[in-house]
């Protein structure tokens, strides 16, 4: 496990090392889901790159070149880095949005 604080550094690991990255909604925080990273500026061009390279990009619910945005500086909720481990967490945020009234 590493932190560098800066999106572009760790993406640019991911590319070469493999890994995730992860910035997950908490509601304890906000009270709703949303997250900390800006749509359109940071989000969407890092999940465009790491999915042009095979990996994938997800706010935890869902693809996240597939969210529209509502507003210029949205915030949402990241996931990204190596397909197969994003699917698992994708799965583990599912079982938890299912199992809570």
């Amino acid at each position: 496990m590493r932190w560098i604080a800066s999106m572009v550094a760790e993406v640019h690991r991911i590319l070469c090392r493999g890994g995730v990255f992860l910035y997950p909604w908490d509601v304890r925080m906000t009270g709703k889901m949303e997250g900390r990273l800006r749509l359109l500026y940071e989000a969407n061009p890092m999940s465009f790159l790491l999915e042009q390279a095979g990996g994938a990009a997800s706010t935890g619910i869902k693809r996240m070149l597939d969210v529209v945005p509502t507003a210029l500086h949205q915030r949402v909720p990241v996931v990204l880095g190596c397909r197969d481990e994003v699917q698992v967490i994708v799965q583990y945020h599912r079982d938890v949005s299912d199992a809570q009234p």
